[in-house]
């Protein structure tokens, strides 16, 4: 094949969403599929139904009741790589190489609470801490790590753009869209000079979202999402990035995610 299907899902339980796991890879049938919030320790954990899917090789990085993040590919993957930051085991970050050369990012950055203050609220914290040790590492790495073809993808819980959420201004002060943690999120960004293949299919200042609240039950009719989920690649990827899509249909599923799928096709 002359291209690879990549999507990034927050299945937010891989057991509970296992049928429209199933849906997505009949419907869409992509190469790989980077899951978040797995919610599966490596014994619970249904290996045999995802390798039925056509997915043989699983990177996992898995642990009880919470996070997790997983790789599912068609293709071998190689040099897997669990990743902790902020000196905590909390399984939020795999990475492993396909096709050779491409290094897969699966990331699970933390949600952060609901009170968007790191003194009063350590969960707020530690999400910032989480992105300022990625971004840090990957500045002080980056004569080497540019080198590499990168591809980072997740829910990172932030919507960094104005167009990101369905209002700018009513929620400046809400977790996931405040200054500060734009501000970390595009620190990042920045390091390694990524590129934003999402925005590459759906450019400023289209409004696009992946996420949508559970408590929200007319989010199809008022449309109050934000875009938490994102695929990331390093420049020398960026002319062979073919399309990107965001699956909102998974929403509407019977027993859904809050997040939909977002895929990528890139050429080999």
């Amino acid at each position: 094949m002359d291209s690879f299907k990549l999507i990034t899902w927050n299945v937010n339980s891989v057991r509970i969403r296992l049928e429209l796991l199933q849906k997505l890879a009949a419907e869409q049938m992509p190469d790989i599929i980077c899951l978040q919030e797995v919610k599966a320790r490596e014994e619970d954990f249904p290996f045999e139904a995802i390798r039925a899917l056509g997915f043989e090789h699983i990177a996992l990085y898995g642990m009880a009741g919470y996070n997790g993040v997983a790789i599912l590919a068609k293709t071998p993957l190689k040099n897997i790589t669990p990743a902790d930051w902020v000196g905590k085991h909390d399984a939020r970050h795999i990475r492993a190489v396909v096709f050779d050369d491409i290094e897969i990012n699966d990331i699970y950055i933390p949600a952060g609470g609901d009170i968007p203050d790191p003194v009063a609220n350590l969960a707020f914290a530690h999400k910032l801490c989480f992105m300022d040790d990625i971004s840090e590492y990957f500045e002080q790495h980056k004569a080497e790590l540019s080198q590499k073809k990168m591809l980072l993808c997740g829910d990172f819980n932030v919507a960094p753009s104005e167009n990101d959420v369905w209002n700018h201004k009513q929620l400046l002060k809400i977790v996931s869209h405040t200054p500060i943690e734009v501000g970390r999120l595009n620190r990042l960004f920045k390091s390694l000079d990524f590129v934003d293949a999402v925005r590459l299919a759906y450019p400023e200042p289209e409004k696009v979202f992946s996420w949508w609240s559970y408590r929200n039950p007319n989010w199809q009719t008022n449309n109050k999402g934000r875009r938490l989920d994102h695929i990331w690649v390093s420049p020398n990827l960026k002319d062979r990035v073919c399309g990107a899509k965001i699956l909102k249909e998974y929403r509407a599923a019977e027993r859904p995610s809050d997040h939909v799928p977002v895929m990528v096709e890139i050429s080999k």
